[in-house]
């Protein structure tokens, strides 16, 4: 059981992955939708702009987790018991937790700011893969 969900986690994270590194390289599907709105002097603008490198980076930290994933069940290799790798994975469990839970103010399940495309996304899809993730991620770490 714990195999096939690593393998529905790596997937899922390399295929975030690959998003990020189109967005990176100018791809412009769907972008408006994943940056959160703060309100400003001439109503609501994006909290932050992405540089291409920062995404690469994002993207890269997503490969990382899911090749943690694979090695921890031995989807590459023989699996890997060590328990540094097993509280790494947990740590990545917990902040996909607190992704989830969110800053209060643009992102997450309690944020104040819900009526733009990003934060109904957020609420319906963003967050709830946050906490799947997060708890599939502790399954594998701990099984």
């Amino acid at each position: 059981m714990t195999f096939v969900l690593a393998q529905w986690i790596a997937a899922a994270l390399v295929l975030i992955s690959l998003i990020h590194v189109y967005w990176a390289l100018g791809g412009q599907w769907a972008s408006d939708a994943v940056v959160p709105l703060v309100q400003g002097d001439q109503g609501p603008r994006p909290a932050f702009k992405p540089s291409a490198l920062v995404t690469l980076v994002v993207a890269a930290g997503l490969l990382m987790i899911a090749l943690m994933v694979s090695l921890r069940v031995g989807l590459i290799v023989p699996a890997i018991d060590h328990w540094s790798l097993q509280w790494l994975i947990s740590a990545i469990a917990l902040m996909m937790f607190a992704r989830a839970i969110g800053d209060s103010e643009s992102m997450g399940f309690f944020k104040e700011h819900a009526e733009s495309k990003f934060a109904r996304l957020d609420t319906w899809a963003f967050s709830p893969l946050c906490v799947v993730l997060g708890a599939g991620l502790l399954a594998v770490a701990w099984a």
